[in-house]
């Protein structure tokens, strides 16, 4: 009977140990010449309308990049009808345009352990400085460093997602932040969630 719990305590462990690989957040920062290879790659995929998300704002990006994960800070304002190219058979409600690019992007997001943290719809008016965008609703996504950001990036730009994403957004501000208080503790809640797990399987081996 000792060796279940010794062996679920195991499992446990070797569970979060392959999580906080996969996880990551402290990898190996872009060279110089990583840095145009993705760029040179990115300028030959690219599906963006002139003005949109220009290869000068990727390498700003990734200037001075240290291995580590980032939050992406998203505010996005929605057209007044999606605007998808000639020949495409899709409805014009850029939110339902905005839903597909979300579906499309989920797993190129997850396969690189880069999740969304914060998705929040604007509610109402408080402070607006003069000329401020009247933001639809903001976004904030974890990536597990400026590299898996890059690699997300080529996968997506391709027509037939990204095409959803500039049907729907008719302005965006997109800038990286670094968490500096966050009750959003991923780490923690899966340990948390590994070790409910365990204490159920204990039980379930007494």
């Amino acid at each position: 009977m000792q060796a279940w719990p010794v062996g679920i305590v195991l499992a446990v462990a070797a569970l979060f140990a392959m999580f906080l690989l996969w996880y990551g957040g402290r990898g190996r920062a872009l060279n110089a010449d990583e840095t145009e290879a993705f760029l040179r790659r990115l300028a030959e995929r690219n599906q963006h309308p002139p003005g949109q998300v220009l290869l000068q704002d990727v390498r700003d990006l990734v200037a001075n990049d240290d291995g580590r994960e980032f939050v992406m800070h998203n505010l996005v304002r929605y057209r007044a009808r999606a605007a998808y190219p000639p020949g495409h058979a899709y409805d014009d409600d850029p939110r339902a345009a905005d839903r597909r690019y979300g579906r499309a992007i989920l797993w190129p997001l997850l396969r690189r352990a880069c999740v969304v943290v914060f998705v929040a719809r604007r509610s109402g008016r408080f402070i607006d400085p003069a000329g401020a965008e009247a933001w639809h609703y903001v976004a904030m996504v974890r990536y597990r460093s400026r590299r898996d950001f890059l690699e997300f990036a080529l996968e997506i730009e391709r027509a037939d997602i990204v095409m959803h994403k500039w049907a729907a957004i008719d302005t965006t501000h997109v800038f990286p932040v670094q968490p500096i208080l966050s009750l959003v503790l991923v780490r923690s809640m899966v340990l948390a969630l590994l070790v409910l797990l365990g204490l159920a399987a204990a039980a379930l081996a007494a």
